[in-house]
């Protein structure tokens, strides 16, 4: 392996053409500078100065390895250079997995709108997957942020996380639907009703975890449909094919033809969570955690073992 201080020597003594003077520029004496030259000459096998007492000159192959040598140097230099910018958090890329309710309830869009005011040139990809394959790609480190419906258990080796959301769900019903004139819902009235079931593939178990919250309320849903995410269920509720549960951060954005009631005695929401690997080492990714929880990711990581079980407990269904 070449040593690039040996090589910034060669450089300088075949720009001076004279050892005394390269040895003052480069602020060493002659006689290092001297055994430098010769160690990289025997290291490559190769005759770079022609010598006599007044000056040296550079070989025909001397004249090529300067060449070489120099486009060498000026890469290090670079690569020097963005590696110092790395670790300052003002360069480099963030893989960030997601879940689709970080879209919809605008975590994710307002982040990597806040990283952008402040990093202008980060480049960032997104990766729309599973809360478990999320979590993975964190232990292998293909992801550096992951934001999911499900966290890593409390005592990961690996991983630690904050909630972001609990996103409360809202009763979507057609505009036309005779419910939809009243405010005040009971369990009763949504007995023996078509319902528009939501199975993501994003979440492990969301129908039945809200089949388990409908039994707790007092009825038992009939899921006559299952759309694959909320946005085709609203559009099925407002054609008017049944009723659904969505989350409230969907509202903004609905059919005209849809109407919305809050439950609340429906124990049953959506929440979000920013997991991440507990050894990370780029500033950057530190930063976009702080914007994602609005804390210092230090104190996030030091409190989350306490945090998460008390968050867990207090949020069961």
């Amino acid at each position: 392996m070449l040593d690039l201080r040996q090589l910034r020597y060669f450089v300088v003594v075949a720009e001076e053409e004279h050892v005394g003077r390269a040895a003052e520029r480069l602020h060493i004496s002659q006689s290092p500078l001297s055994r430098q030259i010769a160690q990289l000459e025997e290291r490559l096998g190769l005759i770079l100065f022609e010598r006599t007492q007044q000056r040296i000159r550079l070989t025909v192959d001397g004249r090529t390895f300067l060449t070489e040598a120099r486009a060498l140097l000026t890469h290090a230099n670079r690569l020097e250079s963005l590696g110092k910018r790395l670790g300052r958090g003002e360069e480099g890329g963030l893989c960030i997995g997601y879940i689709e309710n970080a879209m919809h309830a605008n975590v994710l869009p307002k982040a990597l709108s806040e990283v952008r005011a402040i990093r202008p040139g980060v480049h960032v990809a997104l990766y729309n997957l599973s809360s478990a394959d999320q979590l993975e790609g964190l232990r292998q480190r293909s992801l550096d942020v992951a934001l999911v419906s499900e966290p890593p258990v409390d005592d990961d080796p690996d991983l630690t996380c904050r909630q972001l959301l609990e996103d409360p769900m809202l009763l979507a019903l057609p505009a036309d639907h005779p419910l939809a004139s009243i405010e005040r819902l009971t369990p009763a009235n949504l007995e023996n009703l078509d319902w528009i079931g939501v199975k993501s593939s994003q979440s492990q178990n969301p129908h039945d975890d809200f089949v388990a919250a409908c039994i707790r309320a007092g009825f038992t849903p009939e899921i006559r449909l299952e759309a694959a995410e909320p946005y085709t269920a609203l559009g099925l509720v407002a054609a008017g094919l049944g009723i659904a549960m969505t989350q409230k951060s969907l509202n903004q954005s609905a059919h005209p033809g849809v109407v919305f009631r809050e439950l609340p005695w429906l124990t049953f929401t959506m929440p979000l969570w920013a997991a991440w690997h507990r050894v990370t080492l780029r500033p950057l990714v530190g930063t976009f955690r702080m914007i994602l929880t609005g804390t210092d990711a230090d104190a996030t990581l030091a409190a989350a073992p306490e945090r998460q079980t008390r968050e867990k407990t207090t949020n069961s269904p």
